[in-house]
């Protein structure tokens, strides 16, 4: 029973419809489509190294605050510190308080309050990437499903970014997502046991493009 919980619970952090903000940023797309950096034929090269650059700088801060809980305030402090892009820094602060409040209010069980006010009081940036490693945590569910879940939010949340900026329709986003899953399955080996020590941007170009995004004459993104 307590394995059908935890699946039905990762089904729902998963789904879409849980309103953690994620959506709001295109993850550099929208600057690298305006600057004509991307287009229909290279979407699945960029989808690819936005996971790269996940798996190697934002996973092993979630994976460390899974972990290392009582560390969380020292994690989240070298993440603000890693993340020189402004834009990406400012992202990250915005998706992470929208992610822990959400988590507060979907799941108001004492246990998960209690946590959420903990996490509250010792991240004091409340990064994405930390938080959402410590709120599941507190939800009971394992490190390798929250790993598998950040980095297929990212996937999802790029090529959502795709097909409200016309370069990807409903049905060839979903053809490339499940196109991705190998990609994520080898940057799951590659990063999974990676510590903070060890992050790294991966894919400086998106970091570049995402760096760019303030300086759109228009934007529907924040990022």
């Amino acid at each position: 029973m307590a394995t059908d919980v935890t699946n039905w619970l990762i089904w729902q952090l998963a789904d879409s419809a849980f309103p953690a903000g994620g959506f709001a940023h295109s993850f550099g797309l929208e600057a690298a489509w305006q600057q004509g950096e991307v287009d229909r034929a290279s979407l699945p090269a960029f989808v690819e190294d936005v996971v790269t650059h996940a798996g190697h700088g934002a996973l092993p801060f979630v994976t460390a605050a899974h972990l290392q809980g009582e560390r969380l305030s020292a994690i989240d402090e070298r993440y603000d510190v890693f993340l020189r892009n402004a834009v990406a820094n400012r992202a990250s602060r915005v998706q992470g308080r929208a992610w822990l409040a959400t988590v507060e209010r979907a799941f108001p069980q004492p246990p998960v309050a209690a946590a959420c006010q903990t996490i509250r009081a010792n991240a004091p940036f409340r990064h994405h990437a930390p938080i959402v490693g410590a709120t599941l945590r507190a939800l009971g569910v394992g490190v390798d499903a929250v790993q598998r879940l950040y980095l297929f939010g990212v996937c999802r949340g790029t090529l959502s970014a795709a097909v409200r900026l016309g370069l990807a329709g409903p049905t060839d986003a979903q053809r490339l997502l499940a196109g991705a899953a190998a990609h994520v399955d080898r940057m799951l080996a590659r990063s999974s046991a990676l510590t903070i020590d060890e992050a790294a941007q991966a894919a400086p170009l998106v970091d570049l493009w995402q760096a760019a995004h303030d300086r759109l004459y228009s934007r529907i993104f924040q990022s």
